[in-house]
């Protein structure tokens, strides 16, 4: 593709060189810049891709896209164009979706977004759709489906590049639905500008990612672009006070359809007669076409809105209701999601994502009206420093202070920041709030002291990690696998029984 037909619907300041120069592909990465390719200078928080212009030109590359004042001798370069942009990472997002020809277009995609929730009705609406025999895509924070082939990415939505090649990926694998999580950040990055969705779903927000927003008011501005962005239908979840707020935004401003789900009559689709178990829900989906059953084979509240969710997107898409009770009911389970990694001998040790506050006090609600003895948890906090991740700490404290029986606070991912202050800030609030606790930095011993103390009756909940496989301690990643640990020690401590 030529360069003026990978700029096709972008604004620029300036351009100099030719613009039939033919561009063989894109990069943002200096690394990865070779002959041909069309290189981004981006601002990323950890460096700046102005500062590999020189290097990227050394490297082959046929174009620059740039922001900012660069030396202008590299501007003599006759053999390179060079691009200037207001934004250089909504340029790489339009540049990427003209490179692969618009693949987003060819595809009905769904964007789903919301502080919690997002990854369960993904892999709801994959279930229901693959269920009523269609090709689906998956992109979010377990990582990437294209049917069956998975393919590692490392945000929960990825760089406008890489959503593009994926999505192109999607098409020419036949793909009929793509589902698509996208975060926040990805909203605020212009990660997904130049995507083409055909609906949205918004499922609640709750305080999260507050370094970056900064406030709750910039948090929902975020996630309320998707919804200036899709064709087809907007799926909202009214009872969240930021969900009524967006409806009423959508109802006057947007001609696209609003579709409502929640717990009451007042939404367009909602639940009645919910029947809550250890192992699944059960309860009567009210639609305007019909009522009809519902079996989700995970259990609690929230995962009530995350089906409701998906019945009200596959109302608004002509299914059926034998085809959308099928569909959420073959859902065996998420990896991460409310996962029981042990149940044995009346003890039984839960898996959860949960790590906020209302993830937190839902995972430990759902699972206290079926706690014999005592309900234990093992939690840690990661927080930005400051103000922000005091608040979000004193929150989870209290949480887990007056929703388990017994908690053992222990490190999540602190990165950079100092494990045993984030954990002093923990307790403190635990204290403050009347409750029992034993702090571990080291959260495989904490895990391991868990098991060792749990009686017959006990439920564990293990939060914050879910599907997460590495522990980020520093810079570096260590592998770390929580379903391997519970299972080790169960056996070892079953062995030691039976001497």
């Amino acid at each position: 593709m030529d360069l003026l037909n990978c700029l096709n619907g972008l604004e620029y300041r300036s351009i100099s060189g030719d613009l039939k120069q033919q561009i063989t592909g894109i990069a943002f990465d200096s690394r990865k810049v070779n002959q041909g390719k069309l290189f981004v200078a981006i601002k990323g928080f950890s460096t700046d891709g102005h500062r590999y212009i020189e290097q990227a030109i050394k490297q082959g590359a046929a174009a620059i896209v740039y922001e900012n004042d660069i030396d202008a001798g590299l501007l003599k370069n006759n053999n390179v164009s060079f691009v200037r942009v207001d934004d250089a990472r909504k340029a790489l997002a339009g540049i990427s979706a003209n490179f692969f020809d618009q693949p987003t277009s060819k595809l009905n995609l769904v964007g789903i977004t919301g502080t919690n929730g997002k990854t369960s009705i993904s892999y709801f609406l994959k279930a229901l759709l693959e269920h009523a025999g269609y090709k689906t895509g998956i992109m979010g924070t377990i990582g990437t489906l294209i049917g069956d082939k998975k393919i590692e990415t490392p945000n929960t939505t990825p760089e406008s590049l890489t959503v593009q090649t994926i999505c192109d990926e999607m098409v020419n694998a036949a793909v009929d639905y793509a589902v698509m999580e996208v975060s926040s950040h990805a909203l605020d990055l212009n990660r997904v500008a130049y995507c083409q969705f055909k609906s949205g779903i918004y499922t609640n927000l709750t305080p999260d990612h507050l370094e970056l927003h900064k406030d709750m008011a910039h948090y929902f501005e975020a996630k309320a672009k998707l919804f200036n962005m899709t064709s087809k239908a907007n799926i909202i979840n009214r009872d969240d006070a930021y969900g009524q707020l967006l409806i009423e935004r959508l109802k006057a401003h947007s001609a696209v359809s609003v579709i409502t789900y929640g717990l009451t009559d007042e939404a367009d689709v909602y639940a009645t007669d919910i029947r809550y178990a250890i192992d699944h829900t059960l309860y009567m989906a009210n639609t305007p076409s019909g009522t009809f059953s519902i079996r989700v084979n995970i259990p609690g509240e929230i995962y009530v809105y995350n089906s409701l969710a998906v019945v009200a997107w596959a109302y608004a898409e002509g299914f059926t209701p034998e085809m959308i009770s099928a569909g959420i009911e073959a859902l065996a389970g998420v990896k991460g999601r409310f996962e029981t990694v042990y149940d044995r001998d009346d003890k039984k040790v839960v898996i959860d994502f949960a790590h906020t506050e209302d993830g937190l006090d839902k995972a430990l609600s759902t699972l206290r009206p079926f706690v014999k003895n005592r309900m234990l948890l093992v939690f840690g906090v990661y927080a930005a420093p400051g103000a922000l991740g005091e608040d979000k700490r004193r929150a989870m404290g209290a949480v887990a202070a007056t929703k388990s029986d017994f908690c053992f606070v222990t490190s999540d991912n602190p990165k950079e920041q100092d494990p045993v202050a984030i954990i002093d800030e923990v307790v403190a609030s635990v204290v403050m709030n009347g409750g029992r606790y034993e702090a571990i930095v080291d959260r495989k011993q904490a895990i391991e002291r868990a098991l060792e103390v749990m009686q017959p009756g006990d439920i564990l909940l293990i939060s914050g990690k879910g599907h997460e496989t590495a522990q980020v301690i520093g810079k570096v990643e260590i592998p770390f696998n929580e379903t391997e640990i519970v299972q080790n020690k169960m056996r070892e401590l079953e062995a030691q029984s039976a001497i």
